[in-house]
């Protein structure tokens, strides 16, 4: 049956186009390198008409489909298992860019688009595309999609799910939905679209999207400051949503010891009120102004003034131009990085309400402090919509991966109870996967499961797309 089937998705899709020989490490191991699967076959489709085959011929084998973009996602959900017996639907050859629409602030992208790609197509036909991430040279849209991503700009123009007006959809079945018309206001029936966006391949495969384009900003300023505490944060946060409104496009956060690995693993880059010995926490700020440079600058430093004034911000730097910007986000962006370097890493991807962060943080450090000698916690995050990558890296100088096997399912179950007593969610913009697929089971009310798992039968009754992930395994 694996011949006959792979002759199949040959003539489909071309012979140089399915790969079952050689080395597929770039196909078959996850972005962090923990888990490693093994694959039937690797198959590199070139349209939606060819997904659609690929997706018949393997339904009819008795094959399950992992759909795959860049390989950056966090939760183990693009990569097969461990039994030989999955397709991985790689559409990195489905990457072209069909349409610009600028009287409709839209551009309609295959879902293998590169996401720093889109970002410069729009910028070169005048336009902004706000989704931005550490991983955007690397993902691609339809990853990005199937996964909700959030990164550094939802606070002003939201999640993925928020940026997309439709999409075109391979089902389970193998038909093609298209639905990329690109309008804002459609509300004959259920919005589709909005179920497949953030179903990590589960229910169909995305294979292009009409995303919202916006103009591009007059002026774009960037600010690194230190506040004492968590709380002078949020209330920063406050003063800024004040002060500049919409204007207010990044608001992130970073703990002493989360730059303390940048600053040790990436010397050559310069860390800002780190040698001071005292500033606990740093918070970076982004402003885009529609208007002139003088305007924003001035609201900007009228902000960072009064923040001072009232003791939420102790030292503050502003860039003086783009190079200086780009250094700042370099750093911030850089903490996943010095994080792997540092060794092997506990990930959580927590949101919860602004207000609470402060005292979460605090209860949750005590309490990962007090159970687990030695523990260090590497928090860092999008705190203008209240998502947080509070992380646990092993103890100084002890064993990584033993760690990990010791304690990282305690670790989780310890973080993950505290996030459901502040009413937050264990999973903010990383998806899923099958990472936390258990997880699902325990945290998301079992009214909410029930309607997931009728769904995920409805339009992929054989679980053939991406089984395993999300819900977990259900019956073939």
């Amino acid at each position: 049956m694996k011949e006959a089937l792979i002759a199949q998705l040959r003539r489909i899709v071309g012979d140089a186009q399915v790969l079952d020989q050689g080395d597929l490490t770039a196909y078959e191991l996850d972005w962090r390198k923990r888990s490693r699967g093994k694959a039937l076959a690797v198959v590199r489709p070139a349209d939606a008409g060819q997904v659609a085959e690929v997706v018949k011929a393997c339904a009819a084998a008795g094959v399950s489909i992992v759909p795959q973009g860049g390989n950056t996602g966090l939760a183990v959900g693009s990569v097969p298992d461990e039994s030989g017996t999955q397709v991985v639907l790689n559409m990195a050859r489905m990457n072209a860019i069909r349409a610009i629409d600028p009287d409709n602030l839209t551009m309609t992208v295959e879902a293998g688009c590169v996401l720093q790609t889109l970002q410069e197509a729009a910028e070169q036909a005048g336009f902004l595309f706000p989704l931005s991430l550490a991983a955007e040279g690397s993902c691609t849209i339809g990853g990005n999609l199937a996964t909700n991503a959030g990164g550094t700009q939802v606070l002003r123009y939201g999640n993925a799910r928020e940026l997309c007006l439709g999409v075109e959809v391979v089902t389970a079945a193998g038909d093609i939905w298209e639905g990329t018309s690109g309008l804002r206001k459609d509300n004959t029936g259920y919005d589709l679209r909005d179920l497949l966006v953030g179903s990590e391949g589960t229910l169909g495969i995305i294979t292009a999207a009409t995303m919202k384009l916006y103009p591009l900003p007059a002026a774009q300023l960037t600010a690194w400051a230190a506040v004492p505490s968590l709380d002078h944060a949020v209330r920063l946060l406050g003063l800024a949503h004040r002060h500049l409104g919409a204007g207010l496009t990044g608001f992130e956060v970073m703990g002493r010891f989360a730059l303390g690995l940048v600053a040790r693993h990436f010397p050559q880059q310069r860390v800002p009120f780190l040698d001071d010995g005292g500033t606990p926490w740093c918070v970076l700020l982004e402003n885009s102004d529609s208007e002139s440079e003088s305007h924003a600058r001035e609201r900007f430093e009228a902000l960072l003034e009064q923040a001072v004034e009232q003791g939420c911000v102790t030292d503050a730097v502003v860039a003086e131009n783009l190079g200086q910007a780009k250094a700042l986000w370099h750093v911030r962006e850089s903490i996943p990085m010095a994080q792997a370097e540092e060794g092997l890493n506990i990930k959580h991807d927590i949101s919860v309400a602004v207000s609470r962060i402060p005292a979460f943080v605090a209860e949750t450090d005590a309490l990962l402090q007090r159970e687990i000698d030695g523990v260090r916690l590497v928090n860092f995050g999008h705190l203008g919509d209240g998502n947080l990558h509070y992380n646990v890296q092993a103890p100084e100088g002890g064993d990584a991966r033993r760690f990990l096997e010791e304690q990282e399912e305690r670790v989780n179950t310890l973080v993950y109870d505290q996030v459901e007593r502040f009413g937050g969610s264990f999973s903010a913009e990383h998806g899923i996967g099958s990472l936390k697929a258990h997880k699902l089971q325990k945290h998301k009310s079992p009214v909410a499961l029930g309607m997931m798992r009728a769904i995920k039968q409805a339009l992929d009754p054989r679980g053939t797309l991406n089984p395993g992930r999300v819900l977990g395994d259900l019956p073939r």
